[in-house]
């Protein structure tokens, strides 16, 4: 039986989700396009944050600073890398060529792989924000649960427009297994023939080695090439679902518990619409970076709700942040055990290309996870231009709110699960 049963019988979920998908269908009609830290970003939360005052008392809307183009701005600099250490390896030296990969393996781990904002000294800054609605409970506020999606979108992804999902890693993929090559191709040159470049070397096997590994090298070159194009650097997209659809998804919550006339008696709702997540997660790590001692002072927990689309593939995330973090037992059984009881059975999936604003929170240890509706292939909608409105689902953004407003009663009542 759902937990929220036991609140109220008004819960009309139909109802959440169609106010969800009018107020995609407006930010995506009168603002369009949200790159991070944009004007078009700031006004869709200006817009969110004045719909979450009729249901949340306390409504603010917090700046912080993004070089939008640092996230992805490494590409030129490593395919450049990848090539000039193939020939540096045939016309100077392996040693000089492995120092050259190695360069270029640099901002392409930190950036994209770990999101340090290792390269932002380097790009422009721009001025971003957080909304941040809070619904208090009746009496004293004894712990918290936090639903965050972001309101930007993305620059264009170009390959998966043009190839799709799985013509993108074709292109992705060998271009990444090249730079890997030409790093071992550079340790073997330093091994069999010294500072020697590859048409330098004069003994017979070795020769031939090394003409073999320079040509090896430059098969790669192609696909190192194709990557420069991965992504426009100025156009993004319409964001109808990723992540406009987690972003109301969320807002519909705190609405639900208006219209059902709920309030916890000591459990804190919060929303937070979070700017510039597709530039790193930065808006996700500014709010934790701001707000950490509160975060902790009470027990908390926090769902990253981020596209909710492909509805046989909605999942709660184990793993994030590349797979590089672990998230909360509780918090993801939390959201398990209420998809439940809602007929849900949904499996543990983990982020190994990417993160969700969730992982931001874990990495300061305040109990997270993500949970999502989307196709990881990835589906040729996902950056692109065909993610608009006509690409929604109301019944993923029906599944995601009912799943959530069991998940805050479920909290509310028991707290995280023990496990």
């Amino acid at each position: 039986m759902k937990v929220a049963l036991e609140y109220s019988e008004k819960f009309d979920i139909a109802a959440q989700a169609r106010y969800a998908y009018r107020g995609i269908a407006k930010i995506c009609e009168k603002i369009g396009p949200r790159k991070p830290g944009s004007p078009e970003e700031l006004r869709a939360q200006q817009w969110m944050g004045k719909d979450l005052s009729n249901y949340c008392e306390k409504v603010d809307i917090e700046d912080f600073t993004v070089h939008r183009q640092a996230f992805m701005g490494f590409i030129p600099f490593t395919v450049a890398c990848a090539i000039l250490s193939v020939f540096m390896f045939a016309f100077v030296s392996p040693i000089v060529s492995a120092v050259i990969v190695v360069a270029g393996f640099v901002p392409l781990i930190l950036e994209f792989l770990m999101y340090k904002q290792f390269c932002d000294p380097l790009f422009k800054g721009h001025p971003s924000h957080n909304v941040i609605a809070r619904r208090a409970p009746k009496g004293e506020i004894k712990k918290r649960i936090i639903l965050v999606g972001h309101a930007d979108s993305q620059f264009e992804w170009t390959l998966n427009y043009l190839l799709g999902g799985v013509g993108m890693k074709l292109v992705l993929i060998p271009a990444v297994v090249g730079l890997v090559a030409d790093l071992i191709i550079a340790i073997l040159g330093i091994i069999f023939a010294g500072n020697s470049g590859a048409l330098g070397a004069t003994e017979g096997g070795i020769h031939k080695f090394m003409i073999f590994a320079f040509v090896v090298g430059c098969v790669f070159i192609p696909f190192q090439i194709a990557f420069l194009f991965f992504q426009s650097y100025t156009k993004s997209v319409p964001g109808a679902s990723d992540n406009l659809s987690g972003c109301f998804v969320s807002m519909s919550i705190p609405k639900a518990l208006e219209e059902a006339d709920v309030r916890f008696e000591n459990t804190e709702v919060v929303i937070i619409c979070s700017g510039s997540e597709e530039a790193g997660l930065r808006g996700a790590k500014a709010y934790v970076k701001a707000h950490e001692k509160e975060l902790k002072e009470i027990e908390t927990v926090v769902i990253g709700c981020d596209t909710f689309r492909d509805l046989e593939d909605m999942a709660v995330y184990d793993r994030d942040l590349s797979g590089t973090v672990k998230h909360h037992a509780g918090a993801k059984n939390l959201v398990k055990n209420a998809a439940a009881n809602c007929g849900y059975e949904l499996d543990f999936a983990s982020i190994y290309l990417g993160a969700c604003d969730a992982a931001a929170f874990t990495q300061k240890g305040i109990p997270a996870t993500g949970f999502a509706a989307m196709d990881p292939t990835p589906p040729k909608y996902y950056h692109t231009r065909l993610d608009n409105v006509e690409n929604l689902r109301e019944d993923a953004l029906a599944a995601g709110i009912e799943i959530l407003v069991e998940t805050v009663c479920m909290y509310d009542k028991e707290g995280l699960p023990k496990v």
